[in-house]
């Protein structure tokens, strides 16, 4: 579970245990909504913690090799240019 997921867990609980009067037969709504706050907040707490256990390792690779081509239009000096027949 997502820390977002983890978020949007205790807001809807906190909804249904706070902010709604409705009542089922057979079914306490805060007691549901006291069920995913309590969800949300453990899935918050590992969230949180895998993220700050995770490694972040960052590889030091030597930049790519450049290849450098050069185009003259006058030859530098002791080259010949071929003769075209």
């Amino acid at each position: 579970m997502t820390i977002g997921g983890s978020i949007a867990l205790i807001i809807i609980g906190a909804i249904l245990a706070y902010a709604v009067n409705y009542e089922f037969s057979g079914i306490d709504i805060r007691l549901v909504g006291l069920i995913l706050m309590l969800g949300g907040l453990i899935g918050l707490v590992i969230g949180i913690v895998r993220l700050a256990s995770a490694r972040r390792s960052v590889e030091r690779r030597p930049p790519p090799a450049v290849r450098e081509e050069h185009y003259y239009e006058d030859l530098p000096p002791g080259y010949e240019r071929r003769r075209q027949y």
